[in-house]
């Protein structure tokens, strides 16, 4: 993902969010909608989401250091975990406890097509968003579904907002079903109702980004397509014998660390080894851009002799 492409999506959303939380806040104080209070504090949240989105992203691009080698990309993890956290329970736990609270105190509505008209103005604003989110992850997406493109995107901003705005515009849907069903039947359990609604669907979501976001903070390695890339760009050298083994791990949205041990025919020379790997390194990054710390441990390997195979999986230049 580009920095810029998400960024525009994250700054699309933190000023529409902005807006609807101040515009919302206002028509439950003048109304004393519950539903209206949950929108309020889930777009509030929003925001908020919003903000340390950006954050992380600066903080990421600080260079490396002794007490962080291999840099601070992982921030952007980071931020995105504490995100799904607050979307969690600034979010949906307090519309869950409004809404039963409602259930147990109704009240009648005050000014009640005041909610109404700001409803209906924040989900032109959140369509708006949301359609921001879509063409930026278009240019990235590719031809993976929207769900794979959520489970298995390394970078997590656009994901986040676009479940983000997903969630906005499903939670404005049911504040207006429960605020309209109240004003139509008189029977305020139903603004109650789509509170809860809306806390249920913030918990779900949250809960989506935290196992998603958690996969990249454990540490993800890269997909089958660069592996085999990568592989490919080994095999390709004419010096190498073998792949003994490969492992990868992103240490950010946009660096790849790629550890190989491969073969070498046991007599070539030490300068001809060192050239052969700086020439493995300049293809596997040609090949797969974000490759960008690559370590090669040159090794001598025999299918037949005293010297035992390795534990991992090895693969022979012309074989699969």
């Amino acid at each position: 993902m580009s920095a810029s492409g998400g960024s525009k999506a994250i700054i699309a959303a933190l000023l529409a969010n902005t807006g609807i939380a101040v515009t919302k806040f206002i028509a439950f104080l003048f109304s004393g909608s519950s539903a209206m209070l949950a929108e309020s504090v889930h777009s509030l949240a929003d925001s908020g989401n919003q903000a340390l989105l950006l954050l992380g992203g600066r903080k990421s691009r600080k260079a490396a250091d002794e007490t962080h080698p291999f840099g601070y990309g992982r921030e952007r993890y980071v931020y995105a975990f504490v995100v799904a956290i607050i979307l969690f329970s600034v979010g949906g736990v307090f519309s869950i406890y409004e809404g039963i609270d409602k259930l147990q105190h109704p009240h009648e509505l005050a000014v009640p097509w005041l909610p109404i008209l700001v409803l209906s103005i924040a989900i032109v604003l959140e369509s708006f968003s949301l359609r921001t989110a879509v063409r930026e992850s278009n240019h990235v997406r590719g031809r993976q579904t929207w769900i794979q493109f959520i489970r298995h995107a390394k970078a997590p901003e656009l994901p986040v907002v676009l479940l983000e705005d997903i969630a906005a515009l499903l939670g404005l849907v049911f504040a207006f079903a429960g605020v309209g069903l109240t004003i139509v039947t008189g029977n305020p359990m139903w603004d109650a109702v789509g509170t809860l609604a809306i806390g249920v669907l913030l918990v779900t979501v949250a809960v989506i980004l935290g196992i998603e976001t958690k996969s990249l903070l454990v540490g993800e390695g890269a997909n089958a397509a660069d592996v085999e890339n990568i592989r490919d760009a080994i095999n390709a050298n004419n010096n190498v014998e073998a792949l003994i083994h490969m492992k990868t791990l992103y240490l950010g949205p946009d660096e790849l660390l790629v550890a190989a041990k491969i073969a070498f025919a046991s007599k070539t020379r030490l300068a001809d080894v060192a050239k052969s790997i700086d020439d493995v390194e300049a293809s596997i990054r040609a090949a797969v851009p974000v490759a960008r710390v690559i370590y090669i441990e040159p090794d001598v390997y025999s299918a037949v002799g005293s010297k035992s195979p390795p534990t991992d999986s090895i693969v022979i230049k012309g074989t699969d």
